[in-house]
């Protein structure tokens, strides 16, 4: 029996993560590795994703991944996660990474990503996901505009199996 799912708002899966850059975190520029930055935003966007579905998840794509600023040796990141919408057994998050200098308390957004997760049954095939209420300005304004992402990914995915 399929039961309608009752919906969330975005602040109940909201996730935040904080992190101190050491050198080991950082390439030959003295700035942090890509691959690493991606790393953290991928476990946040799946811990908000499992917070909201209360089930297990994959990433099933990650789009507009737009590095805006370094992440020096000393600063801290905070990455924080919100579910901006849901489709069927799918959920966008948007994955934002701050720097702050702790010493002079300066803050800049450094990378911002969308990322698509799937949520699993006990079957391990995907099932119905609960829809997202979203509250905050910035979290209605990514939900409204979450359908044409969608449809972009879809087109990517369909462009990808003929073969352009």
């Amino acid at each position: 029996m399929d039961m309608e799912l009752e919906s969330k708002p975005a602040s109940a899966s909201r996730s935040t993560m904080v992190q101190l850059i050491f050198p080991s975190d950082t390439n030959y520029h003295g700035t942090m590795f890509g691959g690493k930055v991606m790393e953290y935003m991928d476990k946040i966007a799946a811990i908000t994703s499992m917070r909201h579905a209360r089930k297990p998840v994959v990433t099933a794509s990650t789009d507009s991944l737009d590095f805006v600023a370094p992440i020096r040796i000393g600063e801290v990141i905070e990455v924080g996660a919100f579910v901006t919408w849901t489709h069927k057994s799918s959920m966008e998050v948007f994955v934002k990474v701050e720097t702050e200098n702790v010493y002079t308390g300066e803050r800049k957004t450094a990378v911002t990503a969308f990322f698509t997760f799937v949520s699993l049954g006990e079957d391990g095939k995907p099932c119905k996901v609960t829809p997202v209420i979203p509250e905050t300005e910035e979290e209605k304004a990514l939900n409204a505009s979450a359908p044409t992402r969608y449809a972009l990914r879809m087109q990517r995915k369909r462009d990808r199996q003929i073969g352009h």
